[in-house]
């Protein structure tokens, strides 16, 4: 039975796996590239029957209800501040809307009492051998484990290694994304509040736990950009080129970006791995199928993680059976889910004064926006093994 486990990546798919793992009796080893658990990012939603049972069975739920935000309404403005569309609270915030760092706090809370964690190191070879997977990392000594699994995001390093290059699998859906926290100064409601122009979208709005701090969001079109993904002045100053010489608040949001502890940037994109696995290195999350924004990947990456230690357990750690079980169950599901990253830059800043005409002409009337709220609500589901429930059933019929 494969036992040893080691996950890349701390974000929320690897904390929910390590989970699922540390109560299945496995021995797990979390890297994290990161010195310690990110605190930003926007505001992640769950929503559906699929990602509620998952979360409930977790026991994990009633947590995430208290820490909800209740949904984050959005305004989108012109540039003499007249407002040109409302969308409600409930529009984005799907059935449980909760801020990414804290998830993620929950999560290691859940996952470290079964897991060894290690911040601030990295894989940088992975050897196959007849019984494991021998690791080199940048700092630590090599280890062999039983199995690796990539839960280390669209750019995921374990993908890197034993699949091959990033272009092969990512695929640039036209825009970038910038986010970061900043002081609220001018006193803004919770949510967001946007200036909207063709290919541009800024937007700014008060943090629902401490009215003093507020949140920025950047969204532009762009063809696909060569940047270095760890050198976040020159991530700044591509945001800051967007946005050069428009009115509102823009200036004053780009302003804060000097004094902003963390940013995050990247590429609106999709992963697509044609096999989730190879041999005994296995991927999760967006590592296999993400799609950076509206493709409800902090959902599919805790389903994933859910499936992947329930197909671990069931087969007794036959990683063959269980990878191929993992994928035939979640595939479908998953490249449902990832749809709606292809329609998310597109929506929120559409490239022309038509489309963005278009868009506000048909949502400000009561009924369009009605029924883009019910078919926010058509999610896509899968049914999914009670594997815990399964697991104790086998095991007093072989008592």
């Amino acid at each position: 039975m494969s036992t040893r486990i080691l996950i890349s990546g701390a974000s929320i798919a690897g904390p929910a796996l390590a989970h699922w793992l540390g109560r299945y009796g496995f021995e797990v080893t979390v890297v994290e590239l990161a010195p310690a658990l990110r605190d930003g990012g926007q505001d992640v939603d769950f929503r559906g029957r699929t990602h509620l049972t998952v979360l409930e069975r977790m026991g994990v739920l009633d947590e995430l209800r208290a820490l909800g935000t209740g949904g984050s309404p959005m305004t989108f403005v012109a540039a003499d501040g007249r407002r040109m569309l409302h969308l409600p609270a409930e529009f984005a915030g799907g059935d449980v809307e909760v801020p990414r760092g804290e998830l993620a706090q929950l999560l290691y809370r859940h996952s470290s009492a079964r897991a060894e964690y290690v911040f601030g190191d990295s894989i940088t070879a992975l050897e196959e051998t007849p019984s494991g997977v021998r690791v080199a990392f940048r700092y630590a000594a090599p280890r062999e484990f039983d199995l690796v699994i990539g839960a280390d995001g669209l750019h995921s390093n374990v993908r890197r290694l034993a699949f091959g290059p990033e272009e092969r699998y990512v695929r640039h859906l036209g825009y970038y994304a910038a986010t970061w926290r900043l002081p609220n100064d001018p006193g803004l409601p919770v949510g967001s509040v946007g200036l909207n122009v063709p290919g541009r979208l800024m937007s700014v709005g008060a943090s629902h736990r401490d009215p003093g701090r507020a949140g920025a969001f950047a969204l532009f079109a762009s063809p696909e950009l060569r940047y270095d993904r760890h050198d976040q002045a020159q991530q700044k100053a591509l945001v800051r080129a967007a946005f050069a010489g428009l009115g509102w608040r823009v200036p004053q949001v780009l302003d804060s970006l000097d004094a902003a502890p963390e940013l995050y940037f990247d590429s609106i994109s999709r992963a697509d791995v044609p096999a989730w696995s190879s041999g005994r290195i296995a991927l999760v999350g967006d590592a296999a199928c993400g799609a950076t924004i509206g493709g409800m990947g902090t959902g599919t990456g805790v389903v994933a993680a859910y499936v992947l230690a329930g197909e671990l357990a069931r087969a007794r750690g036959d990683h063959r059976a269980a990878f191929e079980g993992y994928e035939r169950l979640l595939r479908g599901y998953a490249q449902g889910c990832q749809k709606g990253g292809d329609r998310t830059g597109p929506f929120l800043a559409p490239r022309t004064a038509t489309g963005l005409r278009f868009r506000n002409a048909v949502l400000n009337r009561r009924w369009a926006l009605d029924k883009m709220l019910e078919l926010g609500k058509e999610v896509s589901s899968v049914e999914l093994p009670h594997y815990e429930a399964e697991l104790s059933g086998m095991a007093g019929r072989e008592g």
